[in-house]
């Protein structure tokens, strides 16, 4: 009998042994089934979270890309209407008077008498609101127009505030002619790419096609003889730019309807150019021809530049949304963003 007993000990040893074991196993097998539980769920709450930010970002610019698209249209359409209203008045206004003054030379204004605009309310009533709101729909353009079509702007950039010179009053300074053929918009050649034009010479400011056809003007200050001012800097007119149509169309409209001891007859102004009097005089008609081409030209840029804000906002691929790849494209380039800076030639 107490033989018997060292052998209990050991089997109760062993038992308990082996009962440590399997709860140790049973440990184990628990805490892998735990293990596999956590990583799934980080898995699922990091793709989750994941997509959710995605589509929270991207409904973000979709409500940008309308708000753009929106407010340039209404921009547009507030803008082309006013000068074509004030554009369709002068018309009608002056048929007769037209007729009666081809053979004058002088090409300064159309010397509209006063009595005969006074019943014409609707006239006075659209040229007071272009005059009061011109300034005005030129920043319009520029804002909701010319930053949002502009494929490598950055809003959260860091931008100079005086980054763009020409204003209303420059173009008065620089006596800017609105019945030169070569300050009509065009948009073929070169692109103004927002570099200094340089010091203004001879060459660049009475030849400005010299080298070529460029779709911006080069302004130069005049003295009153004539002659180019070296002191004062050139300045860019570039009709890619909605801001500088709307500046040109309302600075002319000015000149057209200015008045007469602003712009008086060849002989008398203090700051004609030598350069015009070499000029053929131009007509009454031409210059209202001349207006409505410019207005002719802000549309057909401005349409232009809506579908550029619609590629701007043009949803990524597939690619893109496919987890950690977007992150890794982005640190190369920036293709995956919902708002990809698209390279878009002008032609």
């Amino acid at each position: 009998m107490e033989q018997d007993l060292p052998k209990d000990a050991a089997r109760a040893q062993s038992s308990a042994d082996a009962g440590v074991w399997q709860r140790i196993q049973s440990w184990d097998s628990r805490l892998s089934v735990t293990k596999g539980l956590t990583a799934v769920t980080l898995l699922t709450g990091f793709l989750g979270g994941y997509f959710q930010y995605l589509n929270s970002y991207e409904q973000k610019v979709g409500e940008q890309a309308k708000a753009d698209m929106q407010k340039a249209t209404d921009t547009f359409i507030e803008i082309s209407d006013a000068f074509a209203e004030v554009q369709m008045l002068q018309e009608s206004i002056l048929p007769e008077r037209l007729g009666s003054m081809k053979a004058q030379a002088s090409p300064a204004f159309i010397p509209v008498d006063t009595k005969t605009l006074e019943p014409l309310a609707d006239y006075w009533k659209a040229r007071s609101a272009l005059r009061r709101n011109g300034a005005i729909f030129a920043r319009k353009a520029e804002i909701y127009i010319d930053w949002p079509s502009d494929m490598e702007r950055d809003a959260a950039a860091e931008h100079t505030l005086d980054q763009d010179p020409l204003t209303a009053t420059l173009l008065t300074k620089y006596n800017f002619d609105c019945e030169s053929e070569a300050n009509l918009p065009q948009f073929k050649g070169a692109a103004y790419n927002g570099s200094d034009p340089g010091r203004p010479s001879e060459e660049l400011c009475n030849d400005p096609t010299a080298d070529g056809p460029k779709a911006y003007v080069p302004l130069c200050a005049r003295l009153p003889g004539g002659a180019v001012d070296p002191l004062q800097k050139v300045v860019a007119l570039n009709w890619w730019s909605a801001k500088h149509h709307v500046l040109v169309m309302n600075h002319c409209f000015e000149t057209l309807r200015g008045q007469p001891n602003a712009l008086a007859s060849s002989g008398d102004a203090p700051n004609d150019r030598k350069a015009d009097t070499m000029k053929p005089p131009i007509n009454n008609e031409q210059r209202l021809q001349f207006q409505a081409r410019r207005l002719d030209a802000f549309m057909t840029l401005t349409m232009a530049q809506l579908d550029r804000i619609r590629v701007r906002y043009r949803p990524t691929g597939f690619v893109c949304h496919v987890p950690l790849v977007r992150d890794a494209v982005n640190r190369f380039s920036s293709q995956c963003l919902p708002i990809q800076p698209a390279k878009s030639e002008r032609s």
